[in-house]
């Protein structure tokens, strides 16, 4: 936890405890809100070195576009379209930057297998499946199909 947000506990802790000398009520409202704050903190410091690396088809089926979503630097980085028998590596993406790929031919359908690593050297593997007709996804279509949207 950082030194900022450790401040930020304490005080919201000696708030909390005036408060009880005051009203019970208010410093019992005041606990709830230093116990989310602390919550928050520990799943921001959880999710601060977590890579996620996607892998998309382009627009016109001839590149593999491989991104990095996650919050962390991923390394080592290896694709392989099955059943395609191609495989290539990345060395690093740093967050929220990406890298192509150019194949040969159009691709009309595959699978990727995605297994690469965190700074820590913690492994990870993912899979996407990739298809011409579903290039281009809509980055803000809602998961579950909601109002009508299928």
């Amino acid at each position: 936890m950082e030194k900022n947000q450790k401040i930020v506990l304490v005080i919201g802790a000696l708030i909390t405890l005036g408060l009880v000398f005051i009203n019970t009520f208010f410093a019992l409202i005041a606990l709830i809100i230093v116990l989310v704050l602390l919550m928050s903190f520990r799943i921001m410091g959880d999710s601060g070195n977590y890579p996620l690396v996607t892998v998309e088809l382009s627009e016109d089926a001839r590149e593999i576009i491989v991104t990095n979503t996650g919050t962390a630097r991923a390394q080592n980085i290896h694709v392989a379209l099955v059943p395609l028998d191609i495989d290539f590596e990345i060395a690093s993406l740093d967050p929220d930057e990406e890298s192509g790929f150019g194949l040969a031919s159009m691709l009309v359908e595959a699978k990727a297998v995605v297994t690469y690593e965190n700074d820590e050297g913690q492994q990870f593997t993912r899979s996407y499946p990739l298809t011409a007709l579903g290039a281009g996804r809509d980055l803000l279509e809602p998961v579950f199909p909601i109002f009508g949207r299928r």
